[in-house]
């Protein structure tokens, strides 16, 4: 089932091994992996390397580490079906277009859910990452760590945890394009006012024009990108 692997790179090559076994099923949760050595000797790679790897994969939430047990394929209740799903949009290159696409019908409802399920407590955390974000833009600062947050939290929010983990897929896929969307003070400032827009329909509790405050919003930046209509340098 695993195979010796190439020596450049090669925590990356067993991390690709694994995945791939996750989403064909043939490792399924709660199933315990090899000890560090039999891995080593399975992929004639020091257990360093092996250590590597493992780290990459609980970074993804694919395995955890139990302190003098073992490492355990882990997948949370309920994302058994869409796993395969977002590893996929994890490692395939797919076109940035059809990528923004898909983002497209998610995070609108994303914002929808997010404003029938917000509580008090997620309203005032949104509130503060987009303070953050202002000053971050005062500062004249690029806010791409904050923007990504305020997209995570709104999937959380949303309490739909396959929504959460196939947007958390895509914005991954994404990290390099938001740094390119927010190179400058009037893209900040219009990644700003579009999150605002967001959260005053969610705080109203209007699914509608949350939705249509999302839509909006990555039509703004998917035109900056794909320089529809003019729109700004790259």
């Amino acid at each position: 089932m695993l195979r010796e692997v190439r020596k450049k790179r090669a925590h990356e090559d067993i991390v690709k091994q694994i995945r791939s076994l996750v989403e064909k099923g043939r490792l399924k949760q709660g199933e315990k992996l090899p000890p560090e050595r039999d891995l080593s000797d399975t992929f004639k790679v020091s257990r360093a390397t092996v250590r590597e790897a493992i780290f990459s994969l609980e970074t993804m939430k694919l395995v955890r580490r139990r302190q003098g047990d073992g490492t355990y394929i882990m997948a949370a209740r309920g994302e058994d079906l869409v796993q395969p799903l977002a590893l996929s949009l994890v490692h395939e290159k797919d076109d940035l277009i059809d990528i923004f696409s898909l983002r497209k019908l998610i995070e609108p409802e994303v914002a929808r859910l997010a404003s029938e399920n917000a509580q008090r407590e997620d309203i005032q955390h949104l509130e503060k990452i987009l303070g953050e974000q202002e000053r971050e833009v005062n500062r004249k600062r690029n806010p791409v760590r904050i923007d990504a947050e305020f997209h995570h939290t709104l999937a959380q929010t949303a309490r739909n945890r396959i929504f959460e983990r196939l947007l958390m897929a895509v914005m991954d896929l994404l990290a390099k394009t938001r740094e390119q969307y927010l190179q400058t003070e009037e893209r900040n400032r219009s990644s700003l006012m579009g999150h605002r827009e967001i959260l005053a329909a969610i705080r109203a509790g209007n699914g509608g024009k949350a939705r249509l405050a999302m839509r909006r919003h990555l039509e703004r930046v998917e035109n900056i990108l794909f320089k529809k209509g003019g729109g700004g340098k790259q």
